[in-house]
């Protein structure tokens, strides 16, 4: 029997899995909102207490880098660590892995209806792949191909210093760091970012907007009733924030295609894009991947997904702790 975990800023999901051939099969999942609990020991507790069922083996994906069995997460104030998780499941070790690390592994999980292709790419496209997520922050990971099968690996890349564009991007920095020390590209592609650039827009006069509207949004200071706005066409200001949060996500999913040398494709994942991903389809993401200069066609080569499994972090901690080793 395996735990596995997926534990992200908003919500933390814990499973009960075994191995049924390639897949992994989910007996009991269960999710918990992480803002509501003071350490991941204590969701662990109350999930081993509604499944008390012997556990042989565990290993938990989380959002932060992990280092020597700890991760101190990045939008959380809890600091994890190993060796006391495996104390308290009575367990001989516990995994620890990067939550995108956890997407890659869970990649070969996914079925035909578990993803969307916003590109096909190249016919022969095969290679590295990349894997960018926003939701709660920004993640980014990557998947190396040594000729016969992928090996994921963590990397903290939405952290790396946001990159603007243009005219309008630049003003959007300046506007950033009059409230932040530095601006990275978690600051923009996020659910925190995604109000950001609404108060970006609606600071600088862009877009229309009933006044009212305005200030239920500042009120609630969440990003789901803007792009609930967004989709419904409710407001001006809130369809020019999604489209600025779209561009930009093409922009740093091209900027990790060409990083990772991606011709294997690029997987968007997180909470994010599922729900706009009628959005996504259109021209803005895909333009904004390429224009690359140079390195364009290159990026049209690469097959683009989006992941729209929210279990595919969860199936992918249950198959890196169902491994003998690693990759084994």
């Amino acid at each position: 029997m395996i735990l596995a975990g997926d534990i992200g800023g908003t919500n933390t999901r814990l499973g009960l899995f075994e191995s049924g051939g390639q897949r992994m099969r989910a007996l009991a999942t269960m999710s918990y909102p992480s803002l509501e609990y003071d350490s991941l020991d204590a969701i662990v507790r109350q999930f081993a207490a509604a499944h008390p069922q012997r556990v042989d083996r565990a290993c938990l994906a989380i959002a932060g880098p992990v280092k020597d069995g700890k991760v101190a997460t990045t939008n959380l104030a809890w600091t994890v660590d190993a060796a006391r998780l495996a104390t308290q499941l009575g367990l001989r070790s516990v995994e620890l892995i990067n939550d995108l690390e956890a997407i890659g592994h869970g990649l070969q999980q996914l079925g035909p209806d578990d993803v969307a292709t916003l590109s096909p790419g190249a016919a022969d496209a095969r290679g590295n792949r990349a894997i960018i997520a926003a939701g709660t922050g920004l993640g980014e990971a990557g998947c190396y191909f040594d000729g016969r099968a992928h090996r994921p690996f963590a990397c903290e890349g939405g952290h790396a210093d946001f990159a603007p564009r243009n005219e309008t991007e630049v003003e959007l920095l300046h506007f950033l760091l009059r409230k932040f020390e530095r601006v990275s590209y978690e600051r923009v592609l996020s659910g925190s970012g995604l109000f950001e650039l609404y108060q970006f827009l609606h600071q600088s006069g862009r877009g229309e907007e009933d006044p009212a509207l305005t200030e239920t949004l500042y009120q609630q200071a969440h990003p789901a009733p803007i792009v609930r706005a967004a989709l419904e066409r409710r407001s001006q200001r809130c369809e020019l924030a999604l489209e600025l949060f779209i561009s930009i996500y093409g922009a740093e999913a091209g900027n990790l295609g060409l990083k990772l040398m991606a011709r294997g494709g690029i997987y968007v994942g997180g909470g994010i894009a599922p729900r706009i991903i009628e959005r996504l389809r259109g021209s803005a993401f895909l333009d904004a991947l390429r224009a690359k200069g140079r390195m364009r066609a290159l990026l049209e080569s690469m097959p683009v997904h989006v992941i729209l499994n929210s279990d595919v972090g969860l199936a992918g901690a249950a198959h890196y702790a169902a491994a003998a080793a690693p990759f084994s």
